[in-house]
């Protein structure tokens, strides 16, 4: 053999050697990966504490990367603070309220669906026509769950949240006036304590505004219930064409302090309407 020969005999055995040492290598080092890996498993399953600690620390992980890519802490359930809902999954003639006072009031449709879906439940259970009771909360406050009147009346119903503060107790205080279906809960409520004490839909309206002891209470009976009756109509699936919505402000005054008042009707009293 020639010394090329012998040369070129020579590296190929250097490579094959190098070639076999690296597999060699990089199998050892699979097999104690996948050892690893395996033993990693076992832990974990043994000390589940570890695997929480794990879960933890990777969450964080995540959080921060999110933090610092959108530049804002990420709240995963901050949707179940929401008021809304899809108009498409009410049924039809929930949908079509809905959308009709979205229009009307120049509210998106999907928290009017969420009011509309409660009104319809809660209208239900206290056996009100939950037209009526979306009625009154449109001509209260034109569905803007933060309205206040400049006598205290709050919210989308515009309850006297000082005189019912009793009735938000259960929801946790008086600051539940300003969740939206809290504030349609208990308005339903008032309102139907004063129809059972007037004994009439008018007399009970006029009760709910306040002016129980005055002769006239501005019109605001017949505006809930002309808004009343467009909203059946709506709901019957009749085409009613949009009306202007009305303007909060205050036109029943506060009675004298010392009028005779009885406790009943000062507990119902509200001072707040709408033209």
């Amino acid at each position: 053999m020639t010394a090329s020969g012998r040369v070129a005999q020579a590296l190929r055995t250097f490579a094959s050697d190098v070639a076999e040492g690296f597999f060699e290598i990089t199998h050892n080092g699979f097999a104690l990966v996948g050892v690893s890996v395996v033993f990693a498993l076992a832990m974990l399953s043994v000390r589940p504490d570890l695997r929480q600690v794990g879960e933890s620390q990777l969450m964080s992980w995540l959080q921060a990367r999110q933090v610092a890519a959108l530049g804002m802490v990420p709240e995963l359930d901050a949707i179940d603070r929401a008021t809304a809902a899809n108009p498409k999954d009410l049924p039809k003639q929930q949908a079509a309220v809905a959308y009709w006072l979205s229009k009307k009031y120049r509210v998106a449709p999907e928290p009017v669906s969420a009011l509309v879906a409660e009104a319809y439940e809660v209208g239900r259970k206290t056996k009100l026509d939950p037209t009526l009771i979306l009625a009154v909360m449109a001509v209260e406050s034109g569905f803007n769950p933060f309205a206040q009147s400049p006598v205290g009346a709050q919210g989308l119903m515009q309850v006297m949240t000082g005189v019912h503060s009793d009735k938000y107790e259960i929801f946790g205080g008086k600051l539940a006036a300003f969740d939206p279906v809290t504030n349609l809960r208990v308005g339903v409520k008032v309102l139907q304590e004063c129809i059972q004490r007037a004994g009439s839909l008018q007399g009970g309206l006029k009760f709910y505004v306040g002016a129980a002891l005055l002769a006239e209470d501005g019109g605001y009976a017949d505006k809930v219930m002309a808004e009343h009756a467009r909203l059946q109509q709506v709901a019957a699936g009749r085409a009613v064409p949009l009306a202007p919505p009305g303007t909060l402000r205050t036109v029943v005054p506060v009675p004298a302090k010392d009028e005779p008042l009885a406790a009943p009707e000062r507990a119902a009293d509200k001072v707040a309407s709408i033209f």
